[in-house]
């Protein structure tokens, strides 16, 4: 079994540092509390909104 296929790449770690700035950020920028759940949750699917928002862009 390759290293590869059992998680230990650095993209994980690039994600997860990502995951906690970004919860940081939404959170300390909520007003309300349910704000905060959402940018929680916000927090989570980032990456997906990132790519989605450049490929909008670039199909232009």
């Amino acid at each position: 079994m390759s290293k590869d296929c059992r998680g230990n790449s650095p993209s994980g770690a690039v994600y997860g540092l990502g995951f906690i700035g970004a919860a940081i950020y939404y959170i300390s920028h909520a007003a309300t509390f349910w704000a905060g759940v959402l940018g929680f949750l916000k927090a989570m699917v980032w990456p997906a909104l990132l790519v989605y928002e450049a490929l909008k862009r670039l199909a232009m």
